[in-house]
């Protein structure tokens, strides 16, 4: 079973629909004893960085997230879930992330359409099982103001062109995140989640 960690913020339907056309079983879920005895963790979410932030705090699930990672358990951030992974955001001010991942999310800079919205291509980084049997070029869906920079560029498992290059997904252990919501790209996006899916699975 995959828990979608459910603090308020995230498109958690679509996230669970997608999960179901891939075969796997899923939850959305607050209860920090389901967290931990899933097979696998997704952490949605949409919004400002520092409510979702405090909405994981406030619902008591920062640790339950912090020990999946630690544990060797897949984790999944999606949009403002793979931030939150992050050292820190500098939306609305500094606000500390779940530190998971070292690094910083930053605004695209003014002189772009913000926010970054629609299809746009993925290109492979450093191999990740992530990524197995999806095209290198595949078009996901985005929408989004900021975006991750990785102390260590070695984590970005797919890069985008908006402006300049950057990381829209990254791995670190059995922790992956990615910026574009893959519930909402089509068959590429499926084929993504049967990956996760399968790791869930097998780890």
């Amino acid at each position: 079973m995959i828990a979608i960690i459910d603090y308020g913020l995230g498109n958690l339907r679509s996230v669970q629909c997608a999960l179901r056309r891939v075969g796997a079983e899923s939850a959305i879920t607050a209860d920090a004893d389901e967290i931990s005895g899933a097979d696998g963790v997704i952490l949605p979410g949409v919004g400002a960085f520092w409510r979702a932030m405090e909405n994981l705090r406030k619902s008591d699930l920062v640790n339950v997230v912090l020990e999946t990672a630690k544990n060797g358990k897949p984790l999944l951030g999606i949009c403002l879930g793979m931030q939150m992974l992050f050292s820190e955001s500098d939306e609305h001010g500094r606000h500390e992330g779940l530190g998971i991942i070292p690094g910083k999310v930053i605004r695209f800079t003014e002189s772009l359409k913000i926010p970054h919205m629609g299809w746009n291509e993925v290109k492979h980084g450093t191999p990740s099982p992530l990524f197995e049997s999806v095209k290198d070029g595949a078009f996901f869906y985005f929408a989004h103001s900021y975006y991750v920079v990785p102390n260590d560029p070695a984590v970005a498992i797919g890069v985008t062109d908006y402006g300049k290059t950057y990381a829209s997904a990254v791995q670190k252990g059995n922790v992956f995140g990615v910026q574009f919501h893959p519930e909402r790209s089509g068959p590429v996006g499926l084929e993504m989640l049967t990956n996760f899916y399968r790791l869930c699975k097998t780890t």
